[in-house]
C-alpha cells in the first residue's frame, strides 16, 4: 500500500490558519454535535489570508477537532467509477440523482473507510461508510464489496459494483471546526494533490477549499464568507481534478475554475 502521495505542502497552508486559537474539541464530541450524514455542503475557493480572518471570526462559537494532539489530519482518496465515467458525467450534467464511491484514508491514524455519497431529490448529501483495513485502500474487500450492492439497491441506483475501477487519487491536509450548540462543521482543505497514471494536478498555494457542512439555511462561517466577498461554488475535487487529467471528458462546470485555481505538472 502507498500510504501518501504529499500533505507537507498542506501542512503548511493549514498551519498559517492559526488553529491555536480555538478550543479543541474530540471526535466524539463532534460526531455527537455535527455527525451529518445527511447534509448541505457549501464550497468555496477561499484565499488563504481570507481563511486566516475567517477562522479567527469563528473562534467565539467554533472548536477545532484534535485527534491525539493533532488539529489537521492527511487525507488520501481514491475514486471509483465505470468505464464509461457514469458517475462523473452524472455531476456534469447536474442530475439531481448521483453517487460517488471512494476509499479514503485517514494517513496517520491508519484508518480505512469505503464511503458511498448520494444526492437525494432535494439535494441533499448522504453519505454511509464501511471500514476496511488500511491496506484495503484504493481496493474493496469483499464484505464492502456486498455493502456497497446493499446500499445502492437501497437507494433505487443501478451501479454494477463489478464493474467499478479505481482512477483519481487525490491527497490533501484537513483542518475541521464545529460548532458543537449550532450542529454545523466547517472543513479546511489545504494541499490539495491529485494524480493519475503519473499526472499530477495541484490546487494554487495561496487558496484553500472550505466547505461548510450543515442544514438548508445558511451557518454562520457561510455569513461570514459572503461578507469577505466570497461566494459558493460548484466544485467537486473529484470532477475538477479528473476533467484535468483527462482532458476527453467533458468539463464545462469546472473550466474557469481550473484554469484560475489549478494547474497540471509539466511531464
Amino acid at each position: 500500500m502507498t500510504v501518501l502521495v504529499e500533505t507537507a505542502q498542506g501542512d503548511r497552508v493549514l498551519s498559517v490558519l492559526d488553529l491555536w486559537r480555538l478550543r479543541t474539541a474530540t471526535l466524539a464530541e463532534v460526531d455527537a454535535a455535527a455527525a451529518l450524514q445527511t447534509r448541505v455542503d457549501r464550497k468555496y475557493l477561499v484565499p488563504a489570508e481570507v481563511a486566516q480572518t475567517l477562522v479567527g471570526e469563528l473562534a467565539d462559537s467554533h472548536h477545532v477537532l484534535s485527534v491525539k494532539g493533532r488539529v489537521s489530519t492527511s487525507y488520501a482518496s481514491t475514486y471509483f467509477d465505470l468505464p464509461g465515467f457514469q458517475s462523473y458525467r452524472a455531476h456534469v450534467q447536474g442530475r439531481r440523482r448521483r453517487w460517488k464511491v471512494r476509499t479514503r484514508l485517514y494517513v496517520e491514524d491508519g484508518l480505512c473507510r469505503l464511503e458511498l455519497k448520494t444526492k437525494d431529490n432535494r439535494g441533499q448529501t448522504v453519505k454511509v461508510a464501511h471500514t476496511q483495513p488500511a491496506p484495503a485502500f484504493g481496493t474493496f474487500t469483499e464484505s464492502g464489496r456486498g455493502f456497497l450492492a446493499d446500499r445502492l439497491a437501497s437507494e433505487a441506483l443501478d451501479v454494477p459494483v463489478g464493474a467499478l475501477r479505481p482512477g483519481v487519487r487525490i491527497d490533501y491536509a484537513r483542518a475541521t471546526l464545529c460548532d458543537l450548540d449550532g450542529g454545523t462543521r466547517v472543513t479546511v482543505d489545504g494541499g490539495l494533490v491529485a494524480s493519475l497514471r503519473g499526472r499530477v494536478v495541484r490546487i494554487s498555494p495561496h487558496h484553500v477549499l472550505v466547505e461548510t457542512k450543515g442544514g438548508l439555511r445558511p451557518a454562520p462561517a457561510d455569513l461570514l464568507l459572503l461578507r469577505h466577498g466570497v461566494r459558493p461554488t460548484s466544485v467537486s475535487k473529484y470532477g475538477v481534478t479528473l476533467s484535468m487529467l483527462e482532458p476527453g471528458l467533458p468539463a464545462s462546470p469546472w473550466r474557469r475554475l481550473a484554469r484560475r485555481h489549478f494547474c497540471v505538472d509539466p511531464v
